[in-house]
Order: C-alpha cells, then structure tokens, then sequence
C-alpha cells in the first residue's frame, strides 16, 4: 500500500508584477516548475544561496506572498481524510487558508526577534493560537502553554511565559517561537533557518528538539537552510535550488556524496573542510542572478565550469541519476544536460594562498586583566522605566579578568556559546562598553583602562563587523554614504571614498557598483553582510574585529568572504579577532583559539591544540556538538 504524501508541490510557478513608467505592468518569473513531495515523519531540506528561492517557496505554500506575487500555474495538494481528495491550497478561499495556517501547517521563521510580538507577553502569543485553532477554555489553554514552553526545554516555563520577547535570549526566543508554532499541532512544519547565527550547541539543541517533536507528533518538516552540515545530518532528503529552481533533488547519502548538477558540486566545494590551511577556498564565480535577470536557457550556465554551447540556448532536462548512485527508493533527479558524464569536472582546484609577509612581532592588541560587570538594573523593565519600576538585579561580571593577545598578521578565534561575553570584550575593545577592571592597548599605546586617555585617531586602526548586518547599517542611508561615512568623520583623503573606490570596495566583497544608490533593505541578508565588512575595510583597519561575519551567508558566499579577509591579511598584516561559531571556519582561517565560558577563558592554544587535543571539557562539550558531513 502506498503511502500519501502530507503534501504535494506540482509544478508551482510564481511570478511578481511590475509597474512600468508607461503604465504597463510586466510579469517577472521567480519560481518555476518547483515540484516535491512532504510526507509524515520525515525532513525534506531546500538548499541553496540567498536569492534563490527558498524562502519564497515556504512563503507560497502558507499563502503569506505580497501582494504583487502571482501564481501562474501550479498545484498545492494538502492530504485530507478523504486520499482521493486533497485540497489545493491555491484554490482555497482566504478563510479556510486561515484555519489551515497554525492548525495543518505552521512555520518558524527565520528572525524570531522580528517575529514575535514586542508587546505581548510569551505565553499571551502562544495561548492565542491555541484558542484561535483548539478552541479550548482559559484553564486547559493555560496548561497547553506550560506543556508547550516545557517541551521545548525552556528552563522556567512560568516565567517564561510572563515574559516579554526583550526579555529572553536568542535560543530562547526560538524556543518560543517553535512552541507558538507547534501550538495548533500542525502536520506540516516548515522551518525557515531556524538555528542561523546560533551557536554549535543551541544549534543542536534546537535541531533535536524538532526531530524529537518530529517524530513523536510524525510531522512531516520543511528545512530551509543554507548549511550543508545540518542538512546531512538532520535531513531524510534534499532538493537544492538555484535561481527559482530545483536543480537536483534525492536522498541526502545520494546528493550530498555523489553529486550530479554542477552547482551542487561548487558548493560542496567551497566548505571550508574541504580545503586545507595555505589554501584558499573554492569560490563560485559570480552571484546568483537577480529577479529578471535569468537566463533563458540554464540559469547556471554562465556560471558553470562545464558549460557546452547549447546549455545557452536549450533549457536543460530532468534527469534521472542511474542506480548505482542511488541508494533506495528515493529517485536522484538532475536538471542538466550534462548529468552522469563522468568528464564533468569532479572536484575543483584550491589556489595557494599568498605567503604573508613578514610583521614585527610586537602586540598590535594587548588585552589584560578585563573586566566588564552589567550595572543594577531592573530584570522586567527596558531603561529607563528601569529606575522606576520593580526590584533590582544585582551587578553581575560579564566578563571576567579575560587576557588576549593578537600579532600583526595573525587571527585570534573567540568561540563559546551566546551569553559568555564574546561580543561584551569586542565592544569593550572599541571604546562602545565600559571596563570596569583592566586595561587594552592597541600598536603599544593604551586605549582603555583606568585613567587612560586614548590618542587622537586611534578608531582608524580597529574597526567591527557586527553580527546583525540590518541593525547596524542605517535604513535612510544609501549604500554610497554609508561607505563613504567612516573615512569622511575621520578627515581622510576624499580618494580614499571616491565613486571609483567605492566601486572597488563593493567589487571585493561580492557586490556590483549599482548597489551604490540603493538602502539596505533592498539587499538579502547576506549581501547586507558583504556591505558591513566593506564599510569596515573602507578606511584599511591594523585590526579588524568579526563578529560572527559568516553566520548569516552562504557557503559560496563565505567561501568569497573568507579568501578576501586571508587575501587582505596576507597583503597588509591586518590582524583579526574573529567571533564565530562556526568550527569549520575556526580551523580553517584562525591561526589561534581562546574558548570563553561564562565571562572567563578557559582554554587557549593554536588550532590544532585545540582541535585535535582540547583539554577543557567544555571545548569537548563544544566539539561533539559541531554537525558535520560524514
């Protein structure tokens, strides 16, 4: 007996309507022929870059696009108690799409911060789900919530449950958001990027959860993620997407270790884990084009290595891979003229990467003795009603007699879970967070500390890339003055934030000179990232200091922003502090680690001490937790 599907995409295209000056309205594809199916218990991933569709894709099946979005043809097929039956989501009335959305389907989205309501308390936004879909009474609703925040492993589920969003942590906050999701009891979850800039632990712990939420309720999960390591550890099956398509689809064993479609390959090839140190990593050429901008034909070719003539002119097949690259049931589709040649090319050359040149060895940052403590202040209140209202909360060190030291030349890895302090010691650093012990000095001349009076223009020497890319850039700038501010409040040489040095700033991260006149929210989140680091090389820092710089991009994207910040090192002998959770890219890029637990460091070596011979049994802990592709 055949089993059905919880869902079935058929042929879903999905295009935007665009107003000309003329008064005439044009039709711009954005997906095409997506096709799949989602059954009971198991995880299907959609993998791919920012851009390609991902998201639009979960965005389509709950009926949540703009209002300029147009389905050209297509089926969405949600299995009804009667198999022969479905319903087509796309021809469903707005009120049934309504009782569908929290009760059959639900989605966790990809910013929980963003997603939650500021003003409501936790378990308000969850309890309002629940009645709208279960209709239950004030007191079972009650204890649905408390079973909800408990099973998602939220240490004090009735405080939780009081509090505001503000008022939790990152995982928290995702917490939440996976039991305001769940609270319908859905069949079909779709997951948007659920762990992104999450540590390797709380990335566990959220992935678990779903899988053990998964499998007791048998929901059928939707992941969307851009990690290659979550998908061959938590996925049953993978479709990989590029440019509104699927381009290669199959059991996760299949796809992830014999690859069929070019772009797949790339990918793969640019993890960090795939090259060696002295080597920079394999970078896909160009980016994913823009909506408007495919090409007719393969909307890989331009950027495929084995391109022939007629993948410019003739749309690719579907193909489907022989056996003996397939390891069940689970068919390995490919949509390329070129799937099963064994002459495509099979792995891809790593270039060396420049000999660094020789630095003084003196420190350019010397950390001592740091220390950071949170002031008194109110646990329910923001400031300033924090002076008003409620009990205080005793003064607390955040960070605690921590000692760094960085080389010119040479990057320092700070890892450790959210909360420890790692981005607490980055902005005491820069001037942004008060010490309340200790002292840094920076090129030998203290620029903090008790008494100390910083010297004139020391900012131009040590510059941040922040972790939330969107909070840190200005909404109402264009992307030409946000790059041209920083040197401009510093008096340097108007050439330095000329049109053309500009143009070649964006060139290094990845972005064309036309993002010059446009504002951050016309960008994904990972080319707002490449905006951030080009805003801080812009006035050529001796340190730069990366706080989690790579947590939001993808991995072709990654791949590009790692060879520059190693291309930049070796050139100039910039020196990095660089905060990531990201273990691949640690032993990839850093030449040292410091792990932070709770304020303190409690271990530092060389990245193969560290690696290969941790000491502390909270690196362990960190280790055992890193996904990995197997």
């Amino acid at each position: 007996m055949t089993v059905q599907p919880l869902l079935k995409v058929r042929d879903l295209s999905l295009a935007f309507a665009r107003q000309g000056m003329d008064g005439t309205t044009t039709l711009t594809d954005a997906l095409s022929n997506i096709h799949f199916d989602l059954h009971a218990g198991e995880t299907l991933a959609l993998l791919g870059e920012s851009g390609c569709g991902k998201s639009l894709t979960s965005l389509a099946l709950m009926r949540l696009l703009p209002p300029n979005a147009r389905y050209q043809s297509g089926r969405l097929l949600l299995a009804s108690d009667d198999p022969r039956r479905p319903e087509d989501l796309m021809r469903v009335s707005e009120t049934r799409m309504r009782e569908i959305r929290g009760r059959r389907m639900a989605m966790i989205f990809q910013e929980p911060a963003t997603s939650l309501n500021p003003v409501m308390r936790i378990g308000e936004q969850i309890a309002e789900v629940i009645r709208l879909h279960r209709g239950l009474d004030t007191q079972a609703t009650q204890r649905e919530v408390r079973i909800l925040l408990d099973q998602v492993g939220l240490p004090d589920p009735d405080k939780a449950a009081t509090a505001y969003p503000f008022e939790l942590s990152g995982g928290m906050k995702q917490r939440a958001m996976i039991a305001m999701a769940l609270a319908g009891d859905p069949q079909i979850l779709l997951a948007d990027e659920p762990t992104t800039a999450l540590d390797v632990t709380l990335q566990a712990q959220i992935l678990d959860l779903i899988r053990t939420l998964q499998q007791a309720r048998q929901m059928g999960v939707l992941l969307i993620t851009h990690d290659l390591a979550v998908v061959a550890s938590r996925a049953d099956r993978v479709a990989v997407m590029y440019a509104g398509q699927i381009v290669e689809s199959g059991a996760v064993s299949d796809v992830l270790h014999h690859p069929a479609h070019p772009y797949t390959r790339a990918l793969l090839a640019a993890l960090p884990e795939r090259a060696t140190r002295g080597q920079n990593l394999f970078q896909l050429p160009g980016r994913v084009p823009s909506l408007g901008q495919w090409p007719m034909a393969c909307r890989f070719a331009p950027r495929c290595a084995d391109q022939e003539p007629h993948c410019l002119l003739e749309s690719p097949p579907q193909v489907i891979i022989p056996g003996e690259f397939c390891s069940g049931p689970v068919e390995h589709q490919v949509l390329c003229w070129r799937a099963g040649d064994e002459a495509m090319t099979s792995h891809h050359e790593f270039m060396a990467v420049p000999a660094r040149p020789p630095h003084e060895a003196s420190k350019v940052l010397d950390i001592r003795d740091l220390q950071v403590t949170y002031a008194p202040g109110n646990r329910l209140w923001p400031w300033p009603f924090s002076r008003w209202f409620g009990a205080k909360s005793p003064a607390r060190p955040v960070v605690d007699g921590v000692s760094l030291t960085l080389n010119p030349g040479e990057t320092l890895a700070l890892v450790g879970e959210s909360g420890c302090g790692k981005t607490t010691t980055a902005r005491a650093v820069l001037g942004l967070q008060a010490l309340s012990g200790g002292q840094i000095s920076l090129q030998g001349m203290p620029i903090a500390g008790q008494g100390v009076r910083p010297p004139t223009g020391w900012r131009r020497n040590v510059q941040m890339v922040f972790q939330d890319p969107f909070a840190s850039l200005d909404p109402r700038q264009r992307i030409r003055a946000i790059l041209a501010e920083g040197p401009r409040a510093l008096g340097l040489a108007p050439e330095i934030y000329s049109e053309a040095a500009l143009c070649a700033l964006l060139e290094r991260v990845g972005l064309a000179a036309d993002a010059l006149d446009r504002f951050p929210h016309e960008f994904s989140g990972g080319q707002r990232q490449r905006i951030a680091i080009a805003r801080a090389l812009a006035v050529n820092p001796a340190v730069l200091i990366c706080d989690e710089p790579t947590s939001a991009l993808d991995v072709s994207v990654q791949a590009q922003i790692l060879n520059l910040l190693r291309d930049l090192q070796a050139q100039t002998g910039m020196a990095y502090l660089f905060i990531t959770h990201n273990f691949g890219v640690v032993r990839y890029l850093a030449d040292h680690v410091a792990v932070m637990q709770a304020g303190r460091i409690v271990e530092q070596g060389t990245v193969q001490q560290i690696f290969d011979d941790p000491q502390d049994a909270y690196t362990q802990s960190l280790l055992v937790s890193v996904p990995v592709i197997r």
